[in-house]
């Protein structure tokens, strides 16, 4: 049973920094692929950043600005945000595939406001 646990969102002001954890159990972690995905009030769930392997890919609009990364002997993964926006506010979801499966994490809310 794969369980994904993230931590480390909250409230930031513009122009700020956050870096999420995804803690992951139960998994084969190292062949999983990992990714963050985030829903706004109102829209759709969207890919934000995924790592397979050591390729990541990003939305267009948070390249350059965001950072996916994973610590396989941690079992985590990363996401670092900086020069955060008010358009990046959201509930951040980690996901983890494997053997072509889905897991999600719970979510962990970011708020970009001053």
């Amino acid at each position: 049973q794969v369980q994904l646990v993230e931590s480390g969102g909250g409230l930031v002001q513009p122009g700020g920094s956050l870096r999420l954890s995804c803690a992951a159990s139960g998994s084969i972690f190292s062949i999983a692929a990992m990714g963050w995905y985030r829903q706004a009030p109102g829209k759709q769930r969207e890919l934000v950043a995924t790592i397979r392997g050591g390729s990541t890919n990003y939305a267009d609009s948070v390249k350059g600005r965001f950072t996916i990364s994973r610590d396989n002997a941690k079992k985590t993964a990363y996401l670092q945000m900086n020069s955060l926006k008010p358009e990046d506010t959201a509930v951040y979801y980690c996901n983890q595939e494997l053997f072509q499966r889905d897991y999600w994490g719970q979510g962990t809310q970011v708020t970009v406001s001053s």
